[in-house]
């Protein structure tokens, strides 16, 4: 078991809840989504006393949520705000855009920084697509001479792909697909009506088209209750049927009594001892503007790939004169998105239609995951299309201007007959591939520009490449022939390549990975194999930023295995006495 030691001699001021004497703690986490609250989970579980720093204020969706708030009930009709921008009811509050917490994007490039400022990170907006990176994800560079390996491979991680979908839960179909492994899936919902006719159709298609695996649990586990089918996951689940951090992870890791919470606080930077050991690290109290230091024996930043990095850079020191762990000069590099671009069509066979029952879980039943071979192709890595429609609940901004469909708009009795013949007659699809790493796409510190606290910004460097190009056409293609085989009519025409395909901008996608990555060579890499910090051996990282390649699959189920594995390696190294 760890422990914590009372430290007498320590004169800095209290933290909002520590208590009197300040304290060393066993360890110190930076970030309370899917990395900091599964390394929270963990090292509490094995005995450490941990102090967990969140950016924003405490959120549970279990206490927190709008989850059955009818968008009628409000003068906004659900419609957005400036800190919620997927609508005023949404769980997470964050943005693109933050007040006095500014960055930059250099010129020629574009990019889009999302932040979530609450306890729980970007947890409460994700879809909770819970895929697992498979044996061929891991050593893309093998396969074709792009990016690199990770010095990892799935065997490596599949144990702790098995604990987190027994802790977290997820739904799913053993399907034995080459490079998409099964997991220990709960029974999946049932198709919707919409959803048998993109089946058929990818189907038709040769499209491999297989049950979403979704975390929402469709049977009790671990003291949840199962879904309910209110369909309104993305508002975070009053029953902790689908996956939050804060509910599954770090309610359980504040009862074992040995979780130290401190919401509203801005981490500025990781501070170093004499011997070049990590001591803990400075924050501002937001609700004080105090300066604020909090003392620890390991440091683990779970902040996300971006903010990790901003960490790293500015924690400069006699010892680390370019940034905490960046002797390499590969912090802030490597850094990946993934693809994105979208379509949807209306189709014809869905209007005026029958009424039936479409419960269902707040996202797609149906996924089609990456069914070709690329050396056919001209781009080297893979897509999965997400697939959306359906009776969701209306709200401003329903079904995206009714003037778009056949005779569609106008007022009065024949505008409210156009929107129930056409409500529920839209199908989406949206793509999301793998980025290959260039030299081209990176942060760096800017300069010239800090944030309200004085803290240095971030500036970000952006490109996509051919690869990427080519495998968004590829993406527009195939959802036009999917469109036509249901026999919709498509409201946009097909983006050139002078548009980049409608490409997303960096960073749109909300999958920021890279920036401290992983490796074996010290000169290359930023941490190990367990995500420790080559040149600073109490310092770990746990969050996507360790991430060698981006691969098509949602990277949150990852971020949780490496998190687990990265504790689990922390506690037998503290028990060894080797930290």
């Amino acid at each position: 078991m760890l422990g914590v030691t009372p430290d007498t001699n320590d004169q800095r001021p209290s933290t909002n809840n520590l208590k009197e004497i300040s304290l060393v703690y066993d360890v110190c986490i930076v970030g309370s989504g899917a990395g900091g609250g599964m390394a929270a989970y963990a090292l509490t579980k094995a005995g450490a006393n941990v102090v967990l720093l969140e950016a924003g204020p405490s959120w549970f969706a279990s206490r927190d949520s709008k989850m059955l708030m009818p968008s009628y009930a409000s003068p906004r009709r659900g419609a957005s705000t400036k800190t919620r921008p997927f609508g005023e009811f949404d769980a997470c509050d964050g943005g693109w855009e933050i007040e006095g917490e500014p960055y930059t994007v250099a010129p020629g490039s574009k990019f889009m920084w999302w932040r979530a400022r609450m306890l729980g990170g970007r947890t409460n907006h994700w879809g909770r697509i819970s895929l697992r990176f498979g044996p061929r994800d891991f050593q893309g560079k093998t396969r074709d001479g792009l990016g690199e390996d990770w010095p990892i491979g799935y065997d490596d991680v599949a144990p702790y792909y098995d604990r987190v979908d027994r802790l977290i839960g997820l739904f799913g179909s053993h399907e034995n697909l080459p490079n998409e492994p099964n997991g220990i899936f709960q029974p999946p919902p049932k198709p919707r009506c919409y959803e048998l006719l993109v089946k058929k159709a990818s189907d038709k298609l040769n499209v491999t088209c297989i049950p979403a695996r979704l975390s929402i649990i469709t049977q009790p586990l671990n003291g949840r209750l199962k879904c309910h089918y209110c369909g309104q996951c993305n508002r975070g689940c009053g029953v902790k049927a689908n996956f939050s951090s804060p509910d599954v992870l770090i309610a359980p890791a504040l009862a074992t009594k040995r979780l130290t919470l401190l919401t509203s606080s801005m981490v500025r930077e990781v501070t170093v001892g004499k011997d070049g050991l990590a001591t803990g690290v400075s924050y501002i109290d937001k609700r004080t503007g105090e300066d604020k230091h909090v003392e620890a024996r390991i440091v683990v930043l779970s902040a996300s790939a971006c903010e990790t990095s901003r960490l790293l850079l500015n924690s400069k020191s006699s010892f680390f004169p370019q940034g905490l762990a960046n002797g390499s000069g590969t912090v802030g590099k490597y850094l990946t998105d993934t693809t994105g671009t979208d379509l949807a069509g209306f189709i014809p066979a869905m209007a005026d239609h029958v009424t039936h029952n479409e419960d269902g879980v707040g996202g797609m039943h149906l996924y089609m995951p990456w069914w070709l071979d690329n050396s056919k192709l001209d781009f080297p890595r893979g897509y999965h299309i997400e697939v959306w429609g359906g009776l969701y609940q209306p709200s401003a901004g329903f079904m995206g201007g009714i003037e778009r469909y056949p005779g569609g708009g106008g007022y009065g009795k024949q505008l409210k007959q156009d929107y129930r013949k056409y409500y529920g007659a839209t199908i989406g699809f949206s793509g999301r591939g793998e980025m290959i790493p260039n030299d081209e796409s990176y942060l760096e510190i800017d300069p010239n520009v800090v944030d309200r606290w004085g803290i240095p910004v971030a500036r970000f460097h952006w490109g996509w490449t051919d690869h990427e190009f080519n495998q968004v056409k590829h993406m527009h293609e195939t959802f036009r022939a999917l469109l036509t085989e249901m026999g919709g009519e498509i409201f946009s025409p097909m983006p050139t390549k002078e548009q980049g395909y409608n490409i997303s901008t960096g960073g749109q996608i909300i999958h920021e990975l890279g920036g401290a990555r992983m490796g074996s060579d010290p000169k290359t890499s930023v941490v190990n194999a367990n995500c420790q910090a080559h040149e600073c051996k109490n310092l770990f990282v746990a969050d996507g930023s360790p991430f060698v390649s981006q691969a098509d699959k949602n990277p949150t189920w990852t971020i949780l295995a490496l998190s687990w594995r990265t504790a689990d390696y922390i506690a037998s190294q503290r028990k060894e006495g080797a930290l």
